[in-house]
C-alpha cells in the first residue's frame, strides 16, 4: 500500500529519465533538463471539505472567439483506492488555468507557460485500521485539460514532511454510468532507476500524472475545458 512517505531527493538521473522529463519542456522555452536536485514526489492528506458535484455550464465567448471562463476542474470526492480498499480517501479541487502567469526569465517563454494555473489541492486519507488520518494541503501550479479530462499538478504547501514537493491528479469527469475517476502519482509507484539500478521517486513535472485508476465512490469533479491559448508576439 501506497501513502505519504518522505525520502532525500535524487542525486542521480538516468540518462533515459533525463531525456523523457526534458523533451517537452524544452520543445516549448528551449530549456535544457536540469539535474536531478529538484523535487520529488510526495504525498499528502487533507480534509476532504464540502462534497459536491457540478454540470459542466457553457461559458460564453471573448472577444477573439475564445472561451471567457478559464479551464478549470473543481469538487469534492471519495475514491477506492485499490490497495486500501477500506480506508477513507478524499481529494478536494479548486483549479483554474492563469495561463503565462508564472515567469520563466532566459527562456523561449519568458512570460511563462500556457497550462500555467492557480488553486488548491486537499487530500485526506484515513486508514481504517488505525484511525489516523493523513492530511496535507496543496497549492496548484499547472493545469490541462482534453474535453472532460483534466491533469494538474500542486506543491504542498503543509507541514508534512513533504512540504514544497509536487504532486500530479487526473480527472475524468464522468457521466451516467460511465462513473468519475481520478488517479494521483505517488498511487501507482512513481519509479525510476539510477545510475546504480536503484529504484528512487524522480521528479514529477508540471502536468504530469497518470490515467484516472481509482473511481469515485461519492461526490464527482467538474472539468471545463479550454483550448491552450498561444502566446502573444508584440503589438497584438
Amino acid at each position: 500500500m501506497f501513502r505519504i512517505r518522505t525520502r532525500n531527493r535524487a542525486t542521480v538521473r538516468t540518462a533515459r529519465a533525463t531525456a523523457a522529463a526534458g523533451l517537452a519542456l524544452a520543445a516549448l522555452t528551449g530549456v535544457a533538463p536540469a539535474s536531478a536536485d529538484a523535487l520529488s514526489v510526495g504525498s499528502g492528506s487533507v480534509d476532504p471539505g464540502s462534497v459536491h458535484s457540478v454540470s459542466v455550464d457553457s461559458a460564453p465567448e471573448g472577444r477573439d472567439g475564445r472561451s471567457a471562463r478559464p479551464a478549470s476542474v473543481s469538487g469534492s470526492a471519495r475514491i477506492s483506492y485499490a490497495f486500501s480498499p477500506n480506508d477513507e480517501i478524499w481529494f478536494t479541487v479548486d483549479a483554474r488555468a492563469k495561463p503565462y502567469s508564472r515567469p520563466l526569465p532566459g527562456t523561449n517563454s519568458p512570460t511563462g507557460l500556457p497550462t500555467d494555473a492557480v488553486g488548491t489541492v486537499r487530500y485526506s486519507h484515513r486508514d481504517a485500521a488505525s484511525g489516523k488520518v493523513y492530511s496535507a494541503e496543496a497549492d496548484v501550479d499547472c493545469l490541462s485539460t482534453g474535453g472532460p479530462v483534466a491533469t494538474l499538478t500542486a506543491v504542498i504547501s503543509s507541514d508534512t514532511g513533504n512540504s514544497k514537493e509536487r504532486i500530479g491528479l487526473s480527472i475524468y469527469q464522468g457521466s451516467g454510468r460511465d462513473g468519475a475517476r481520478l488517479g494521483f502519482s505517488w498511487g501507482v509507484a512513481n519509479l525510476d532507476m539510477d545510475a546504480d539500478q536503484k529504484p528512487y521517486q524522480p521528479v514529477v513535472g508540471t502536468c504530469m500524472a497518470p490515467a484516472p485508476f481509482a473511481p469515485v465512490l461519492r461526490g464527482g469533479y467538474t472539468v471545463h475545458h479550454v483550448e491552450l491559448e498561444a502566446p502573444k508576439t508584440p503589438g497584438q
